[in-house]
C-alpha cells in the first residue's frame, strides 16, 4: 500500500511539474513582449509606473501599455510591433472602458460582454469589445478611443 501511495505522489508531482513548465512556456513570449514594449516606450516616455500590458492582434500586433507618467497622469501607449512608432494618449482624453461599452449598448443589444481591450489599426486607437449576441454568436465591435464612433465591426461568427 505504501508503495502505491509513493508511486501516486510521484506521478502527481511529475504532472504538476509538466503543467508548470507548459504554463511557463506559454507566458514567456508575452513577458518578453512586455519587456520589449517598455524598453521602446521608455525612449520617449518617462513612466512612473506601468500598470497593465497586453497584446492586440489585428492587422498587425500592437503592444498596449497603461500606466502613469511622472506627473501622475494616467497614460495609454500603443506601439505597433513592426514600426515601433509610439502613440501616446492621456487616458482622460478618450473614452473609458465603461463609456465604450455604453457606446456599444446604444447601438447593439449584447447578451454578454466577454472582453474589452485597447487596440489599434491604421494608426487609430480604439476599444475592441468582444461580445455574444442573444443567439450566442461572437461579435467584435471597435469604438474609436477619442470619439466613441464605431470604426470596425465583425458580426455573427
Amino acid at each position: 500500500m505504501k508503495k502505491w501511495i509513493g508511486i501516486l505522489i510521484t506521478v502527481l508531482l511529475i504532472i504538476v511539474g509538466i503543467m508548470g513548465k507548459i504554463y511557463s512556456n506559454a507566458v514567456e513570449p508575452v513577458n518578453a513582449a512586455e519587456k520589449k514594449a517598455i524598453a521602446i516606450a521608455e525612449k520617449k516616455i518617462d513612466f512612473s509606473s506601468v500598470d497593465d500590458f497586453h497584446l492586440y492582434n489585428g492587422l498587425e500586433t500592437i503592444y498596449v501599455l497603461e500606466g502613469k507618467d511622472q506627473k501622475g497622469k494616467n497614460i495609454i501607449v500603443w506601439i505597433p510591433e513592426k514600426s515601433h512608432k509610439i502613440f501616446v494618449r492621456k487616458a482622460k482624453s478618450g473614452l473609458t472602458k465603461e463609456e465604450a461599452i455604453k457606446s456599444l449598448k446604444e447601438k447593439k443589444n449584447p447578451e454578454k460582454i466577454v472582453a474589452v481591450r485597447l487596440g489599434m489599426e491604421k494608426n487609430i486607437p480604439f476599444w475592441e469589445i468582444y461580445y455574444l449576441s442573444s443567439d450566442h454568436l461572437i461579435n467584435y465591435y471597435c469604438v474609436d478611443f477619442k470619439t466613441g464612433e464605431m470604426v470596425k465591426r465583425i458580426e455573427n461568427l
